[in-house]
């Protein structure tokens, strides 16, 4: 007897770190980004991957904000899930955390297809902070892992092709201003769990999009593509083309690489066991990218894998397709058009050889099947959905609601509107900035030109021109934005959001003192300002004391670091994070030994950034040559130099 495909909703318990409050300061300076490509190296690339790899770069991370306020105690947490099983798969999806499919389990033959994470720990890897590891996830916006990576996306029953249901996630992508949605589904009888993903451009411009489905997988498969070359990309930020080495996973450093497939190859990708089971993945041709990100041998890729999980637990790589060829790359999508494919997600059983591997997939899934599922779908993705089973933010319906825009299949109800968006629906209304009736750290601003024009001609209270000021940041007119941070400085009750804009500003010009001085200015402000320990203030206060700690040790202005650092809580001071700082403000102190008590006491950085190498630079100051990085501080991804 057929199963028929079900979709319902759950609970997954698992050891999970509380993600936190956002950090509540403008990200005006973009989180270390270890996925740059040289910009000399340029020229060797082909024209295409040239041009695109130097098209569409961030130059901030507004309007999201950085989410920083998770730590590494972990407690057993009911996560929502949303279960799509026929009688051969079952697919867990995670709504409230960027639609992240956690699992996908072959019920014939018993075997998770996927690398499940058995906790929920948030690691700094997201553009903008939080994200974990494990499953298929969803990455949309720039280069790096998605800003929704820990983000809800609106969730509901849609009718899907050939009858039954499907599963339809869909938000609003704030770095671009793009509507997208994944619509999941499992044919009646299927091995196969079907993706059906699209992007929308509703604006009269181009934007640059970027699209890369990343699904981890047992570190010990080996990965099979169509491909006999690939470009390498080692976190040296250089990529070149190599032969596609007989064990990618083998090196001692974490590295990518994309498979250079030929223009008219089928698009899959695998990765199998010693005995020749695992997962497939295949695509209709748009997505056109296909890569392999390993970690290493080395002890810098173990104490990653360990940091992501816990340790005695299995490792993982992973396997990605893309819109691309490399993920260092961003496609123009043309105004008010969109991008649409299909994916495919499901076992393979075939030796480790990639012309009998496709050949295997193409008995159990052929081709044209593929392309024949994406045509069926395709009418389909503009149905309206039914039952809501998760939502996500309302920032979609505020930009439904701006410009007037219909957008088929995936309605931003404004229902969905909430305090973060109340004030800028009372701008687009009412043409003025609301005040906001009590004090509190300001909330998000939004940087797109048609609310920078919003804010331009709306009276100029100091919160308008704080948030006009970042808009002009983002934009590229950095003189306009300090002299709007400085008209409102003129006035403001709060003088510290505008104080720390400026200081900022100072930074990026090379005015280490004057940075230092409104840094410190700004941080007095704010202990006076604060009304509580409540989360936000809370979130504030380390925000901007972390901050202003590094200006001032930057300027060599000791003394007034350690004001700074006392005038911080006892349980902000004990945050790993701090004890590194406090490290480097023992050192500029002239005492190495305690700094390097710190080191021995021991400390947990939870948001220690992919690529940072700040630990063991420290490390490097307060021990003797002879002395090796401990293990358990060891996070370094590329070679020594």
């Amino acid at each position: 007897m057929v199963i028929v495909t079900t979709i319902r909703r759950d609970v997954l318990t698992l050891p999970a770190a509380p993600l936190g409050p956002d950090n509540p300061l403008p990200p005006l300076r973009l989180l270390h980004e270890v996925h740059r490509l040289d910009v000399r190296d340029r020229d060797d690339l082909p024209r295409e991957m040239a041009r695109q790899a130097g098209y569409g770069q961030l130059g901030s991370l507004l309007p999201v904000r950085v989410r920083d306020g998770y730590g590494r105690e972990r407690a057993p947490r009911e996560l929502e899930t949303i279960v799509i099983e026929n009688d051969r798969l079952r697919a867990t999806v995670l709504p409230g955390l960027g639609g992240r499919v956690a699992s996908l389990f072959h019920q014939p033959t018993g075997r998770e297809l996927l690398y499940r994470n058995p906790v929920f720990q948030p690691a700094n890897f997201a553009l903008n902070g939080a994200w974990f590891s494990g499953g298929i996830e969803w990455n949309i916006g720039a280069t790096g892992h998605t800003t929704l990576s820990c983000a809800p996306l609106h969730a509901a029953r849609v009718p899907a092709p050939g009858g039954g249901e499907m599963l339809r996630l869909w938000e609003w992508e704030r770095l671009r201003d793009l509507p997208f949605q994944v619509d999941l589904w499992l044919p009646e009888g299927s091995d196969f769990l079907y993706a059906g993903v699209r992007i929308r451009n509703p604006h009269e411009r181009p934007v640059p999009a970027y699209w890369w489905s990343n699904i981890a997988v047992p570190e010990q498969h080996t990965v099979l593509a169509p491909a006999e070359e690939a470009w390498h990309f080692g976190y040296e930020r250089h990529l070149s083309r190599v032969p596609v080495p007989p064990d990618p996973q083998a090196g001692p450093h974490a590295a990518d690489y994309f498979y250079d497939l030929p223009d008219a190859q089928r698009r899959w990708i695998a990765a199998l066991d010693s005995e020749g089971h695992g997962l497939v993945q295949t695509s209709t041709d748009v997505l056109r990218g296909r890569k392999l990100f390993v970690w290493g041998t080395g002890r810098g890729g173990r104490r990653w894998q360990e940091w992501l999980t816990e340790p005695g637990t299995g490792g993982y790589c992973e396997i990605q397709a893309g819109l691309a060829r490399t993920q260092l790359e961003h496609v123009r999508l043309e105004a008010e058009s969109e991008v649409a494919w299909l994916e495919a997600y499901g076992p393979l059983g075939a030796p480790p050889v990639p012309a009998e591997a496709e050949a295997r997939l193409e008995a159990v899934l052929p081709r044209a099947a593929v392309d024949e599922a994406y045509a069926a779908w395709k009418p389909y993705a503009d149905t309206e959905p039914g039952e809501t089973l998760a939502v996500g933010s309302g920032w979609g319906a505020l930009e439904v609601l701006r410009a007037d825009l219909k957008l088929p299949g995936t309605p931003f109800d404004e229902t969905t509107l909430g305090q973060a968006q109340a004030p800028w629906l009372e701008l687009l209304r009412a043409g003025s900035f609301a005040e906001p009736r009590r004090v509190r750290p300001p909330g998000e601003s939004l940087v797109a030109p048609h609310w920078r024009d919003m804010l331009e001609t709306a009276p100029a209270t100091p919160l308008t021109e704080y948030h006009l000021g970042v808009a002009q940041w983002h934009a590229g007119d950095r003189a306009q934005a300090v002299r709007s941070w400085e008209r409102g400085l003129e006035l403001a009750p709060s003088r510290w959001p505008l104080l720390r804009c400026l200081a900022v500003a100072d930074r990026e010009t090379g005015n280490r003192e004057r940075a230092a001085d409104r840094y410190a200015d700004a941080f007095d402000d704010l202990c006076h300002e604060r009304r509580d320990d409540g989360e936000s203030w809370t979130a504030a206060t380390a925000a901007l004391g972390r901050e202003t700690l590094q200006a001032l040790l930057a300027a060599g202005r000791t003394a007034e670091a350690r004001a700074v650092w006392e005038r911080l809580s006892p349980a902000i001071r004990a945050r790993g994070r701090f004890r590194l700082v406090e490290a480097r403000l023992l050192l500029a102190e002239e005492r190495p030994e305690a700094a390097r008590a710190v080191f021995d006491e021991g400390f947990e950085v939870a948001d220690l950034r992919e690529g940072a190498e700040a630990i063991g630079d420290l490390w490097n100051r307060v021990s003797s040559p002879e002395e090796p990085l401990p293990p358990h501080y060891d996070f370094r991804m590329r070679p020594e130099t």
